[in-house]
């Protein structure tokens, strides 16, 4: 999932400074999940915005505002409102953002910082767990991805700097390798630790990236 926060309200207003009319847009999924872009959060916004003199023109909460096909289909239902809005104010992850505004074609400006890509622990807690680097090595890990929940993104064991499990970088955090080393031994896999994992590739992540399966 794609965690993220909102941005600062003051941020929001000095970016919509020459916007009259706006058309607010949600997400259904991710940005819902993190309470930034739901239902609530919309209405929230609208209701902001009409305080702050802003004319709202009318609101949704697009199931996932980075599927261009659920964008195109949830635009013709509302064309009328938004072909006269002046911008597009879009409450979900930046790659939401982006489908919007190609597939509108109307200025469209985010209302969210995007974060990382991470699991719901609970309402209102994430933690971050993959960097989408393009090379997984998670089968040789015990399915906990060194580069994300390691500080220092070491391939090939821990720094050394490590106390009763939590990481010197941050003591709040846990050792990334500690529960490695913990998994690998649960699951009685130990000989993976004796494997060099080279570095990485990371052509892999050169961007802008595209993906297009058979």
């Amino acid at each position: 999932m794609i965690i993220t926060e909102p941005k600062n309200k003051d941020q929001i207003l000095k970016s919509l400074a020459d916007v009259k009319s706006v058309f607010v847009v949600g997400c259904g999924r991710c940005a819902t999940s993190c309470s930034t872009g739901g239902e609530k959060e919309v209405g929230a916004m609208v209701d902001f915005l009409k305080a702050s003199g802003k004319e709202v023109l009318g609101s949704k909460v697009m199931e996932a505002p980075c599927d261009e096909r659920i964008v195109i289909k949830d635009h013709a239902a509302n064309t009328s409102q938004i072909d006269k809005a002046d911008a597009i104010l879009a409450m979900s992850c930046g790659a939401g953002v982006q489908v919007i505004a190609e597939v509108s074609g109307k200025h469209t400006l985010p209302a969210l910082d995007s974060m990382f890509l991470g699991k719901t622990k609970r309402h209102g807690k994430f933690s971050e767990l993959c960097i989408m680097c393009g090379d997984c090595l998670l089968e040789d890990t015990g399915g906990i991805c060194p580069v994300s929940r390691c500080s220092k993104g070491l391939l090939n064991g821990p720094c050394g700097g490590s106390h009763n499990g939590k990481c010197e970088v941050n003591e709040n955090y846990d050792c990334g390798w500690y529960l490695i080393f913990e998994k690998l031994k649960k699951l009685n896999k130990m000989d993976k630790l004796k494997e060099f994992r080279k570095p990485k590739d990371y052509s892999r992540i050169i961007r802008p990236r595209k993906v297009e399966t058979k």
